[in-house]
This record gives structure tokens, sequence and C-alpha cells, in this order.
């Protein structure tokens, strides 16, 4: 990951730590890790970017909530020490990955306003 990209996601760090009810900075450089981790996740969950997919304000404003929910996530759940195996399922991650793919598969078909454009995709007779 590039150095600005690193400095661009800083920001959101103290977002995370306000998300946790953290105070001081001593685990800031654990929270920036996870949230470059999250960021790194979240965007190889969406898929690559297609006709400036990443640049619209409701995306970004979209992936910015999921990397901040999955970033804490990590945080909180950094060590897991358990008898029984369990599945830690983040509703708000998924839920907002499938809004980003759903947005993302009309901006690969050139449709970048996000709507839906009515055609159907089955030939006619």
């Amino acid at each position: 990951m590039s150095e600005s990209k690193v400095n661009e996601l800083y920001p959101l760090v103290q977002d995370v730590k306000n998300i946790l009810y953290l105070d001081g900075n001593d685990d800031d450089e654990l929270l920036n890790s996870y949230v470059i981790a999250a960021d790194s996740f979240i965007h190889n969950a969406i898929g690559k970017d297609v006709n400036g997919f990443y640049d619209d304000s409701r995306v970004k404003a979209l992936v910015d909530l999921a990397v901040k929910s999955l970033a804490a996530t990590y945080y909180q759940n950094r060590l897991a020490l358990s008898d029984v195996q369990t599945y830690p399922i983040d509703l708000t991650v998924n839920s907002v990955i499938g809004q980003l793919r759903g947005i993302r598969t009309s901006f690969e078909e050139g449709d970048v306003s996000g709507e839906a454009t009515g055609k159907s995709t089955q030939p006619s007779n």
C-alpha cells in the first residue's frame, strides 16, 4: 500500500476511536494497522475500480463506514479465547459490502447514476 494511501486512511483512526469510546493515543498505531487491513479487505471484497466507482460520493461514504466498522471489530476481537469455536458475523460490513457490490454492478454496466435501468437481460422472442 502506498504511503499516500496510508496517510489518507489515518484520519479514520480518530473516527474508530470515537466509535470505540477510546481516549488517549496508546493504540493509534494498532488502530491504524486495523484501518489499513479493513480498507484492503473491503476493496478486495468489492472489486476493482470501474468507471470511477470509488470516486462517487455515495460509494466513498459507504466504504468509509465499512472500513470503520470492520476496524472497530478487529480491535474488539483482537484476542479471542474460548472453548467453543465461534463464527463472528459483522452484519454492518456484510450489509454495506452487498450494497456496494450492487452499486458497482451499475457502474460496470455504465449506469453511473446507480439506478436500475429496468431493461430485461432476457432475449426477446
